[in-house]
């Protein structure tokens, strides 16, 4: 730590500290996440989830970059040097009367959800999404606070207790555990709600109260959805019948397919709600696809065609050097120091060939061959017959009666040097 200056505090968990840093070689300041916890190794410090969370998924323009891992041997100490940002959602919205603007959070759910969409992908769910974790710097979202992660591959029962009360999903708070990635996107559907509204969708004061407030809203489940949590858990489930009255419209008019995504992802049944890459497909994000695409695209122009001016000599032997090993079809240039052929310089007819002896070329009509399928004279048509197997020895008439006329020769031995043979 010696090369960080304290700035101002930031915020304290349970866990962690976290302050506002300054390196004192680059000048640039930074979030610094102090651990409570000691630990006694650099293996130890290695095999923690969060940092082989943030390794694993960095870089990625909404996941917080991890800059530097600082451990002290001697006091056990580890601080997480991350980038540092404005602020988190909740601090957005915290006494704010006027919600924000449906395209600014249509900006934000967007990147919220490519972020869970990368985790997921690479094998990991956050476990506990919520305003507090999602942190923002001017229109770009980030999310951070990997310590509670799980492996989307890792052996149920997880941890029962994860995640803030407001933002969990049923499956954790009617199993003992039994629970996969997509409880992240209950979460980040109760986060969608909350930004548009600058209220909670599910303010429970316990985890009874909470799903009495969940029942309320969406209603009592279906006996097959609540079959599948009562096989994880020895608890009969006898919830008194609840209609629901619907996700509360906020004041602000959000669009239909805003709404459609919201319900898509707060759905109770797990195995319906929707994944992160189905939402980013949802029409609700059509428009930020379009920019991104547009976006993608410039990024691309630019970079062939760059924005600082080049100097004409360069950009000529630049071209030069770009064109010298391509096969142009270009004008042959006589080189300097060889005599130039004389000739026309147009295309000529070349003079007819001469033959000797007058010798001319006529052209003969191909001889008919009659087919062997045809009839004969008699009108009969042959019948052909399978070839007879002959040993190599044995010969026809036709072929005894044919005599060769070869006349033998002998050759005159060949001598070879020193009197070999």
């Amino acid at each position: 730590m010696k090369n960080y200056k304290a700035i101002s505090k930031i915020g304290e968990g349970t866990f962690s500290e976290v302050m506002k840093m300054q390196n004192l070689r680059d000048g640039n300041y930074y979030a610094c996440k102090q651990m409570k916890q000691h630990f006694e190794s650099i293996e130890q410090v290695n095999s923690l989830r969060e940092i082989q969370a943030l390794r694993r998924l960095n870089p990625h323009p909404n996941i917080l970059t991890l800059h530097e891992v600082l451990f002290d041997r001697k006091s056990g100490s580890l601080a997480l040097i991350c980038e540092l940002m404005d602020m988190n959602i909740y601090e957005l919205i915290r006494g704010r009367r006027q919600p924000l603007s449906e395209k600014k959070i249509s900006r934000y759910m967007y990147q919220l959800c490519k972020s869970l969409d990368h985790m997921h992908r690479n094998g990991i769910f956050h476990r506990d999404v919520k305003p507090e974790n999602i942190l923002i710097k001017q229109d770009v979202l980030k999310l951070g606070d990997f310590g509670s992660c799980r492996s989307v591959c890792s052996k149920q029962p997880h941890t029962e207790y994860v995640s803030t009360r407001w933002y969990r999903a049923p499956e954790c708070l009617l199993t003992d555990g039994f629970y996969s990635y997509k409880m992240d996107l209950w979460s980040a559907g109760c986060v969608l709600y909350e930004i548009a509204s600058l209220q909670p969708l599910f303010p429970g004061a316990n985890e009874l109260d909470q799903i009495s407030k969940i029942h309320d809203i969406m209603g009592t489940p279906a006996a097959k959805t609540l079959s599948k949590f009562q096989q994880s858990r020895a608890v009969s489930f006898d919830f008194p019948f609840t209609k629901g009255s619907g996700i509360p419209v906020p004041t602000a008019s959000l669009s239909p397919q805003c709404l459609s995504l919201l319900r898509a992802m707060v759905a109770y049944d797990p195995d319906d709600r929707v994944t992160a890459h189905q939402a980013l497909q949802h029409p609700y994000f059509r428009e930020q696809r379009a920019a991104e695409k547009q976006a993608s695209h410039g990024r691309r122009v630019t970079a062939c065609f760059p924005e600082r001016p080049v100097a004409p000599e360069l950009l000529k032997q630049t071209w030069q050097m770009s064109t010298a090993g391509r096969k142009q079809k270009q004008p042959l240039r006589p080189e300097e120091g060889r005599p130039r052929r004389q000739g026309p310089a147009c295309l000529v007819e070349l003079p007819r060939l001469q033959l000797s002896g007058g010798t001319t070329l006529s052209s003969y009509a191909s001889p008919a061959l009659q087919s062997m399928f045809a009839p004969g004279a008699d009108g009969k048509v042959p019948v052909l017959r399978p070839p007879k197997f002959m040993g190599a020895s044995q010969k026809t008439a036709a072929q005894k009666a044919v005599k060769p006329n070869l006349k033998q020769c002998r050759l005159p031995t060949i001598g070879r040097r020193d009197g070999g043979y």
